[in-house]
């Protein structure tokens, strides 16, 4: 099954699309976690910057609604097939598009240090205080861009209803911890320190 975008086909350039995995070798360029054999995944067409023509980043369907919105919208409006989940995706992807910040949402974690500053306020980050990792995409790549305090979460990304893509950039949580970084949400807090 794959579903691409019949705009694109019709340029020089090959289309995004969606398909299912043909093995368990690609990783997710949004959340760096394995794509399944025959997992639905989405395929952001890019120039290769090591090459001539084009190359693929693979995503989660809702990894790539999250972090690239445009070529999934461009798909989701070109595609006549049935998408799985294809509202929700496209909730999503207008969500991030309509709010450039949200597509730099990384997931959260503890504080290891209070070494970091907040891209917001700027005043450090209180060691075991929970923050929200920022990436920036560049050329195909997310790169590093800081932290943000939870207490900041809505003065930065200019809404409050980015839980959703906390949790799906922060895979790596126990569910104890997951259960805490949602409490600490719900409260408008930053959560109790660990010190």
């Amino acid at each position: 099954m794959r579903f691409t975008c019949e705009a694109s086909l019709a340029s020089k350039r090959m289309a995004h699309l969606f398909e299912r995995a043909t093995s368990g070798r690609s990783k997710c360029r949004g959340c760096a976690r394995p794509i399944q054999n025959g997992e639905l995944r989405f395929g952001e067409r890019v120039p290769n910057l090591f090459g001539e023509g084009e190359t693929t980043l693979w995503f989660h369907p809702l990894c790539a609604a999250y972090k690239r919105p445009e070529p999934v919208l461009e798909v989701l409006a070109g595609t006549t097939g049935s998408v799985p989940d294809r509202e929700g995706l496209e909730r999503a992807a207008l969500g991030s598009a309509a709010n450039k910040r949200l597509q730099r949402i990384d997931g959260a974690e503890r504080s290891p240090s209070g070494k970091a500053n907040c891209r917001s306020c700027h005043l450090p980050i209180p060691r075991g205080s929970w923050r929200i990792r920022v990436v920036f995409h560049e050329e195909g790549r997310f790169a590093p861009g800081g932290y943000v305090h939870f207490a900041c979460r809505k003065v930065y990304f200019e809404t409050d209803e980015i839980l959703n893509q906390i949790l799906q950039f922060s895979p790596d949580l126990s569910g104890a911890d997951r259960e805490e970084l949602i409490n600490a949400f719900e409260a408008g807090q930053a959560g109790p320190s660990n010190g």
